[in-house]
């Protein structure tokens, strides 16, 4: 009995490792090659406490695929992929992040509301501090909305009301939430990478 028991747990180990290091292998990994990059412009600019943030803002924007892993052209007013070079790309991810995070705490707001500019520019840090100062859904369906109503010809979900962003189809109001989640991963991986460092 005690052997069967044995073997249950190897198998259960060995398939939780194998599930572990298929999403590493798919998720995780394209997205760990731009680590140093990321760092690196991040420590330039002060700001290298943040690179898990990154990472996971690089996870949520193209799994780290593509020649424009931080999705950062349209934050230069180009079209989207227009950067074709990932180095290119994480400099002016960086560059763009470093941006509204000053503009954030000069303004202080939280660092969802500052995650969530990325997503939907500037202005909407201003939208936030006017309502109180902190990111919430709620601010940034009515934020979406307004951009909308602006411009409904654009911001059209492709006309798809299976979409979950319709009809607040300017940006994603989720996106804070999923980096900010997304970023734990990623602290969890510095935190075991420092373990086995000092060992």
């Amino acid at each position: 009995m005690m052997t069967f028991i044995k073997r249950i747990i190897v198998f259960l180990f060995l398939f939780i490792a194998l599930v572990l290091f298929g999403l590493y292998r798919y998720y995780i990994n394209d997205v760990l090659r731009y680590e140093p990059l990321i760092h690196e412009d991040l420590k330039a600019v002060g700001l290298e406490e943040y690179t898990p943030l990154l990472l996971g803002l690089v996870m949520q924007e193209t799994k780290g695929k593509g020649s424009d892993p931080m999705q950062a052209s349209e934050s230069l007013g180009l079209a989207k992929e227009a950067i074709k070079d990932p180095e290119k790309s994480v400099q002016q991810g960086v560059r763009h992040f470093s941006d509204v995070y000053a503009y954030g705490q000069k303004q202080h707001v939280d660092l969802a509301t500052i995650v969530q500019s990325y997503n939907m520019g500037i202005s909407y840090i201003d939208y936030v501090k006017k309502h109180g100062g902190h990111h919430t859904q709620e601010l940034a369906k009515s934020f979406s909305l307004a951009k909308v109503k602006a411009n409904p010809t654009l911001y059209t979900c492709k006309n798809n009301p299976n979409n979950f962003r319709y009809p607040y189809c300017y940006g994603d109001f989720t996106y804070s939430e999923k980096v900010l989640k997304k970023a734990k991963y990623f602290e969890l991986y510095e935190k075991i990478k420092d373990r086995f460092k000092k060992n």
